[in-house]
């Protein structure tokens, strides 16, 4: 297992991860990937700005990810939004430690001195980790998403580079 920097001939691995990841409607905001093309255009603009996206490789199949994508609006610009998955079957391995250190400090350098994440309070062992790196939690959100006509609460936590 490698970690790298995402690239264009990642893009279509990347995709089936991400759509395996949320089509379990449990970890992510989606539930399912987005169309193909539409991917390719998402992870070869993030190759040309030098994004905070990272992925997990076993050989050349992407098997998570993690990115911190900043605001557009300029009172925001140093803070990010983290959005990281693992597949199944490659969880509890030290992966998402792994994205989640890269992420941190590309993140750093880039001057994003805030990043920010929301994750369903029945995600323990995500919320672990995230506390492990020294993220803090700021607050629940009640209902904070809905899947399948069941609401979650989530967590909303933050970390402050140093």
């Amino acid at each position: 297992m490698t970690i790298a920097p995402i690239a264009e001939r990642h893009a279509d691995s990347f995709r089936l991860c991400l759509d395996a990841v949320a089509r379990e409607k449990k970890f992510l905001a989606l539930i399912a990937a987005p169309e193909p093309e539409q991917v390719r255009a998402f992870v070869r603009q993030n190759v040309e700005l030098d994004s905070v996206q990272f992925v997990a490789l076993a050989g050349d199949r992407v098997i998570g990810w993690a990115d911190i994508f900043t605001a557009w609006q300029p009172a925001l610009a140093h803070t990010g939004n983290l959005g990281i998955g693992v597949l199944p079957e490659y969880r509890g391995q030290g992966i998402g430690g792994a994205l989640l250190r890269a992420c941190l400090e590309k993140a750093r350098r880039k001057g994003i001195t805030r990043v920010e994440l929301e994750a369903r309070v029945d995600n323990a062992h995500a919320i672990r980790l995230y506390e492990n790196t020294g993220f803090v939690r700021e607050g629940i959100k009640r209902n904070g998403m809905l899947f399948d006509g069941v609401y979650y609460d989530t967590v909303l936590m933050s970390y402050l580079q140093p």
